[in-house]
């Protein structure tokens, strides 16, 4: 039961993120973010957010240092949109599985190739 109130408030919390980190959120080191996932525990307490930017390494790590100051920010802004007794403690993390699917696409499309030639 508790797995199943995690995963709706775990996607509450990605609809809202998506909105105050696009609309709410000044910080010019954030870039183009997108949530990709959020994982919420059992007991509602910690909250390990996925994201995605769009740029080079250092425009991620400048977002990532941005999003980490703005914590707080975000967080009360979560406790007033999301109705719990306890407003989860926020961590963000890169989504590696996008770049992980586009390494295996391009090695595919790679073997794709020398095989047309041959």
């Amino acid at each position: 039961m508790s797995d199943l109130r995690a995963n709706r408030v775990g996607e509450q919390m990605k609809k809202e993120l998506g909105d105050i980190i696009g609309k709410k959120i000044k910080d010019p080191r954030i870039g183009f973010v997108t949530v990709t996932e959020v994982k919420v525990t059992g007991d509602l307490q910690q909250a390990k957010v996925y994201i995605s930017v769009l740029g080079n390494d250092k425009q991620k790590q400048d977002t990532l240092v941005g999003l980490a100051k703005a914590k707080g920010f975000i967080r009360s802004e979560i406790g007033k949109r999301i109705r719990l007794r306890k407003t989860p403690e926020i961590t963000f993390e890169f989504d590696e599985a996008i770049e992980y699917g586009n390494r295996i696409e391009s090695i595919l499309q790679d073997l794709n190739d020398t095989s047309d030639e041959d």
